[in-house]
């Protein structure tokens, strides 16, 4: 049977599980711990991707990610990639690190944001490799040190999960404790990770209830969430792939965006490539990564990469570009909605 294929959107929310193949140790000592942190953390900067919880485990991990500029599986595949050629070259290993592909379910923000990170955050406890919440506090390869402001990292958005407890931040710590406290008893959630109708429907329960009065319910493994989250990211997955297809068939790639855009603004094709802070220039850039990014669904990896800029400064120029009047314009001379 295919694999079905990653669904993701710029703010989506993702739970993902890399596990080590056959269950094997992907960290054997603190060093492989800090290259695997300080790649994570070069990445999500770079793409302007959110981390919200993560943990790792000697044989696993787990990271709470929103994306950004850039889609998540170019992230994984360049974090997984790096650091396991790292550690082969360093353990004198060969052959694959990880088991061949990694979970990724996209999340409802809402009831499950606080659900994960505390789940995600609870794992050492689960796993016995610390005694009690004190020592959890100070377990240096967990992100609930860091909300608990015991270690700094710049990559990881505290405020957000904090903001949701109190704009307090000694008040929002404190309750946020409390809250991780709560989760112990529950021991481990099937639910959180499990199959996509139980997950999408909230439970064995709710599906029989459902079952029983043959109500029609959306559900898809890739997804946690509510029936109706399920149908309304399943239905936008298809709207981009279709706006992708639909550009391709037509022709249009960025160059040929490039082209039509310097004509319009009657500069020369070379000038947009280069490095100068003209306005015209900047107003032309601005307006093919906002074309590239919702019509061609280019990563901003791509656009930095093509345009010789950097991936927040791409990030940048698309919120400009779809404020400008040619952007408009041209997104309606260049791309047809059959």
């Amino acid at each position: 049977m295919p694999r079905q294929a990653r669904i993701d959107a710029p703010g989506a929310l993702h739970h993902i599980i890399a596990r080590g193949i056959e269950r094997k140790a992907i960290f054997r000592d603190t060093q492989d711990y800090s290259n695997f942190l300080n790649r994570l953390g070069n990445l999500l900067i770079e793409s302007s991707t959110a981390c919200f919880a993560w943990v790792l485990m000697p044989n696993h991990i787990h990271l709470l990610l929103k994306t950004g500029i850039t889609s998540i599986s170019t992230i994984m595949r360049r974090l997984l990639t790096g650091y396991a050629i790292s550690f082969n070259r360093r353990h004198k290993r060969h052959g694959h690190l990880f088991q061949n592909r990694y979970k990724s379910f996209l999340c409802e923000e809402e009831p499950y944001l606080l659900e994960l990170v505390r789940y995600i955050h609870l794992n050492p406890l689960r796993a016995r490799l610390v005694s009690d919440l004190n020592e959890l506090e100070r377990f240096p390869e967990s992100g609930h040190a860091t909300i608990m402001g015991q270690v700094q990292l710049d990559w990881q958005d505290t405020d957000y999960i904090l903001m949701r407890f109190n704009e307090n931040e000694s008040i929002a710590r404190k309750a946020y404790q409390e809250f991780v406290t709560d989760g112990i008893s529950q021991g481990r959630r099937p639910e959180l990770i499990g199959g996509g109708l139980v997950r999408s429907i909230e439970g064995w329960s709710a599906l029989k209830g459902l079952r029983e009065t043959n109500t029609r319910v959306i559900s898809d493994e890739r997804i946690l969430g509510s029936s109706g989250f399920a149908e309304s990211v399943l239905k936008n997955a298809e709207e981009f792939y279709e706006k992708r297809t639909a550009a391709l068939t037509q022709g249009i790639d960025i160059d040929l965006v490039v082209k039509t855009v310097a004509e319009h603004l009657d500069l020369e094709i070379e000038s947009v490539y280069k490095k100068g802070r003209k306005r015209l220039i900047a107003q032309a850039r601005a307006v093919i990564c906002a074309l590239s990014a919702d019509r061609l669904m280019l990563a901003g990896t791509e656009i930095a990469k093509k345009l010789n800029l950097t991936p927040s400064s791409v990030s940048k120029l698309i919120d400009r570009g779809r404020k400008e009047s040619l952007f408009r314009e041209l997104d309606k001379a260049l791309f047809r909605d059959d």
